[in-house]
């Protein structure tokens, strides 16, 4: 097992300050570290001897960011443990200064992202912005299906120049090749349902924390992180279903009406999604978001039949005339949430004696038709839109017969 010594071999004092073969014999204390790691399964040292190659980097120039200082030099952001780790994608918490956050990265190192090839061809900053900016805009689109003008691109394109120029635009092309950054990055100021970016280092972006949902947990989402220990009685926690079902139904509104293109989830699970302390549904995965271009993209394939048209929790309709799937969602992403979330909630044993007896059984047979697969068309969207209205009616009136103490 790693020793906490062979650890602080990848430390964050600037290697080449040390002078002579100090930063060669890091890196080769920190592989064996690795190859401990690997081989008895001890995720602490691997994960974070990780954010010590990424510290090394930053010494050498490599990479930059806001949040390499605190991370490599001033020791304000510090490795707490690894919560998720597959196929190279990682998701850390750590604290910084003092609150916790979660790093993410889509893969392994800052050298397994796409090179910027042009930046070994310029000594100076002598890349025009116009070409920067155009750069960007093409990864969007790769990535999204999203043209967007250069005015939009203030969130993924910080437009600094100094020392550390070329290890910015090589930082920033290493993020871009992150769908869920872009997505985070570019709906930080039009969206309240999407996680906040805090900073970066590398390839490696920092979010808020929250405590993500879970499928075996009764109540879906963990309510005692985000309610004190004074609202901890069943009305409370009931009002408190009720005030999250209600944000759902307020991010399905969102997602498909206050973009250019309605934002379509085709994974809809408790983990995929965290509440705030307001009690506001946050998407904290959105690897499998698609706007409206990108899906068409992915949903029309060649098919014999309409299972070979399902895509995760999107699916469309298998035209057999000329053996091709549709390029149009057929169901959405309220009648899924209706499906895999509203039902776990909306039964008589949550409630009990709470509600009425004729409002419980009028929102369980909303839920339940809500949560059919739809029609496509003109058709489908006017039974979402009813299901939606008829949902938002029912829950506040639920909420008014909830008002009172404990």
């Amino acid at each position: 097992m790693c020793s906490g010594r062979a650890l602080r071999y990848g430390g964050a004092r600037s290697c080449q300050a040390q002078g002579g073969p100090g930063p060669c014999r890091r890196r080769q204390l920190l592989i064996i570290c690795l190859s401990s790691a690997w081989s008895v399964g001890v995720w602490f040292c691997y994960e974070y001897s990780a954010l010590s190659l990424q510290c090394l980097d930053y010494s050498s120039g490599a990479l930059t960011g806001d949040l390499c200082e605190d991370l490599c030099v001033a020791q304000k952001l510090v490795y707490k443990h690894c919560l998720y780790y597959d196929r190279g994608k990682k998701v850390i918490q750590a604290d910084w200064r003092g609150q916790p956050i979660i790093l993410k990265s889509k893969k392994e190192s800052f050298s397994s992202y796409q090179h910027l090839s042009m930046l070994e061809e310029v000594e100076t900053q002598d890349i025009p912005e116009t070409e920067l900016l155009l750069m960007v805009a093409l990864e969007v689109k790769n990535a999204l299906g999203l043209e967007l003008s250069n005015n939009t691109m203030g969130p993924l394109w910080t437009r600094k120049k100094g020392p550390r120029w070329k290890a910015q635009v090589a930082s920033m092309w290493s993020l871009l090749q992150q769908e869920e950054y872009i997505y985070f990055s570019l709906l930080q100021d039009f969206s309240k349902h999407v996680l906040r970016i805090i900073g970066s280092c590398g390839h490696f972006y920092a979010v808020e924390y929250l405590t993500a949902g879970h499928a075996w947990h009764k109540t879906l989402f963990p309510l005692e992180n985000v309610m004190g220990p004074s609202l901890s009685g069943h009305r409370s926690r009931v009002r408190a279903i009720i005030d999250i079902a209600l944000s759902f139904l307020d991010m399905v509104q969102h997602f498909d009406n206050d973009f250019s293109h309605r934002l379509h989830l085709c994974d809809i699970k408790p983990e995929n999604f965290a509440i705030r302390h307001d009690l506001t549904v946050v998407a904290i995965d959105v690897d499998m978001a698609f706007f409206e271009p990108k899906m068409k993209d992915i949903l029309e394939q060649k098919c014999t039949g309409d299972e070979d048209c399902n895509f995760f929790d999107c699916f469309s309709k298998c035209n057999l005339k000329i053996r091709k799937c549709g390029a149009q969602r057929a169901n959405n992403n309220l009648q899924v949430i209706c499906d895999k979330i509203f039902r776990r909630w909306f039964s008589p044993n949550l409630r009990g004696a709470l509600v009425s007896l004729p409002l419980q059984l009028q929102l369980q047979k909303a839920v339940q038709e809500c949560a059919q697969p739809g029609h496509t068309g003109a058709t489908g969207h006017q039974r979402a839109l009813k299901s939606l209205s008829e949902l938002y009616h029912l829950l506040r009136v639920t909420q008014r017969e909830l008002q009172g103490p404990e």
